[in-house]
């Protein structure tokens, strides 16, 4: 192995093949504070440390939902707190089989020169907060990019500045032992078909890899988190068998086999949707080198939340719905999901969706 990744390397493979475990996926709770306003404003629950400490907890400790589960993202905040007995959340998923993961980026700012596109922040420093967050006992990354499709966009400055944004994040995550999840989002705001998206997603996924060669990292300890190709957020949608081979296709096209996983982002789609699509990519008779799995936020917490509003009460009601939506995308990363998993939510899109 290169010297790039020093004694981290053997380690960020096994780490990588670990979170593309077929059969698991990645439970995203790293909502920013603001973030999680919005949610917890929506059952009528004030955003406090505390509560965002019951929210945590009754997810991490649901009943069962670990096996279906490799990794589960967190923030900084989360990062270092515990049950309410004690227990600190990442020796509580270690446990049980779960690795903690940890959203580095700082969030986007405008990128001058362009229609209001955005590029991500967070580099300065960014070495020294991932050894800490080692130190923590975090094993894998989150760093988003956000490009959108419009008339003229995305711009190529945009493409590349995002890709190379990526793939220096990448590398820095590497070489302080962190597996780097490269999310470039092509969002799904819009009134585009299908076909342009696949275009668009190609065109940056393109970008992302030739960026990751560029700056030496290491493709076997990496994963992916894009968008599904799908119709814009205002166009009609398209069944998921049609989303499932417009999206493989790209995929295809772009990611090397040397990627072990793709963990998909649900980008607003309904709970249900998300795991229709996820399913059919898997039922797909063709190739595919890499593991096609779920690293999913709103798509698995939206119908917990409505459940437990807050609530001791309602833990136990609510952990069922998350063990149900856990088992459901479970199953849709086999091939093998039949509907009906009971999610309650219905779309979840947000306009320009910030983290």
């Amino acid at each position: 192995m290169s010297a790039y990744w020093g004694k981290y390397a053997d380690e960020l493979i096994r780490t990588a093949k670990y979170v593309a475990t077929p059969g698991k996926g990645i439970l995203a709770a790293d909502e920013s504070t603001t973030t999680i306003d919005a949610r917890l404003s929506s059952i009528n629950v004030e955003n406090t440390e505390a509560n965002r400490q019951a929210l945590r907890e009754m997810l991490f400790t649901a009943p069962g939902v670990h096996q279906y589960l490799s990794g589960v993202l967190m923030l900084e905040e989360t990062l270092y707190q515990k049950t309410v007995a004690g227990k600190p959340f990442v020796k509580l998923l270690k446990e049980g089989g779960v690795m903690t993961g940890i959203k580095v980026d700082t969030g986007t700012i405008p990128l001058a020169g362009t229609n209001d596109e955005t590029m991500t922040q967070g580099h300065d420093g960014l070495g020294a907060r991932c050894k800490k967050y080692y130190d923590a006992g975090a094993r894998f990354a989150k760093w988003r990019a956000v490009l959108k499709i419009g008339h003229t966009e995305p711009s190529e400055l945009s493409v590349q500045q995002n890709a190379q944004g990526l793939a220096r994040y990448a590398i820095l995550c590497q070489e302080n032992g962190l597996v780097p999840i490269v999310e470039p989002e092509v969002i799904s705001d819009g009134t585009h078909d299908i076909r342009k998206c696949a275009e668009v997603t190609e065109r940056v996924l393109s970008a992302c890899y030739k960026a990751l060669n560029d700056q030496h990292v290491l493709l076997e300890g990496t994963l992916l988190k894009p968008n599904m190709v799908t119709s814009g957020s205002d166009a009609p949608k398209v069944s998921s068998d049609i989303v499932a081979k417009f999206t493989v296709r790209c995929l295809q096209r772009t990611v090397p086999p040397a990627v072990p996983g793709i963990m998909f982002l649900s980008g607003g789609q309904s709970e249900e949707e998300a795991t229709l699509n996820l399913n059919a990519m898997n039922a797909l008779q063709t190739l595919k080198p890499w593991t096609l799995s779920f690293s999913y936020g709103r798509a698995l917490q939206e119908s917990v939340l409505k459940t437990w509003a807050g609530e001791k009460k309602n833990w136990v009601a609510a952990q069922r719905v998350l063990y149900n939506r856990a088992k459901a995308n479970s199953e849709a990363v086999l091939g093998k999901y039949r509907g009906d998993s009971g999610g309650e939510a219905g779309n979840l899109f947000v306009r320009d969706y910030k983290y």
